[in-house]
């Protein structure tokens, strides 16, 4: 009886009190256990202590979350960030090279809001800081409202155009979805390799895939996590991780069994 795979979630280092955590959102380890159908695993935001073979040594796959903070702009060559930016020097130090590792070694890779961002930055291309600030591009971000509940945080707020022909239409996604929309950044130079798998209405890239990937190498601007087994498109990407992130732990346990 095969193993379940076991798969990396990234994490956002904070400080809590006195204290530093390694933090990962529950709703990104539940859709790991139930809709991937794998075992979570974090992994602490420690660069100078793990090496990024040392984590994909032991991994199946890694999903590269989503996150309050922003990647620090001098790692796209872009301008500083607005006074009161959120950031994580500590994650930025971690999951850019081993995004670049992961893709490189044919792990297989899903990153959602900041970890889509993460994989366009590690493969070379650069962020709008604040799209809803450049034309032609409407405002992405949720607006608060005191009291509101997660339910309306995530609810649908925009169509996706789904491009013909790459992963996600592969999945059996339709041309056109709803997905809900909770980022200020977005795509401003695609990274070279990258294709696009999925617009906004005001032509913001939403998705991408890995051309040359060995592997599942998919990135997601919106949030598929949430509530995943409600929606069968954000079902469906979670299910195609998870049957990659198999497929290797069968290849992995097939080589160790074999130099036994």
């Amino acid at each position: 009886m095969s193993r379940l795979p076991l798969i990396g979630i990234t994490a956002c280092s904070r400080q809590i009190g006195l204290h530093a955590y390694h933090i990962s959102g529950d709703e990104y380890v539940h859709a790991v256990a139930s809709a991937a159908q794998g075992v979570p695993v974090i992994i602490p935001s420690m660069a100078q202590l793990l090496s990024p073979s040392d984590i994909l040594d032991g991994l199946d796959g890694i999903l590269f979350t989503g996150s309050p903070s922003n990647i620090e702009p001098f790692h796209y060559q872009g301008p500083a960030s607005a006074p009161g930016t959120a950031h994580d020097s500590a994650r930025d130090a971690a999951t850019l090279p081993l995004l670049n590792a992961a893709v490189a070694s044919g792990v297989p890779v899903l990153g959602i809001c900041r970890g889509f961002q993460e994989m366009n930055v590690a493969l070379g291309g650069s962020l709008h800081q604040n799209v809803q600030q450049v034309q032609p591009f409407m405002d992405h971000r949720h607006a608060e409202q005191p009291g509101q509940p997660l339910d309306a945080w995530y609810a649908p707020a925009h169509d996706l155009h789904i491009k013909a022909g790459g992963v996600l239409a592969e999945l059996g996604l339709p041309e056109r979805i709803q997905v809900n929309s909770i980022h200020a950044q977005g795509v401003e130079r695609l990274a070279p390799g990258l294709r696009v798998e999925a617009l906004a209405p005001d032509g913001l890239v939403e998705a991408v895939s890995v051309e040359a990937s060995k592997a599942f190498a998919l990135g997601v601007q919106w949030h598929p996590e949430w509530q995943v087994s409600c929606n069968p498109h954000y079902l469906a990407i979670f299910q195609a991780f998870g049957d990659a992130c198999r497929k290797r732990a069968r290849q992995r346990d097939a080589e160790a069994s074999h130099k036994a």
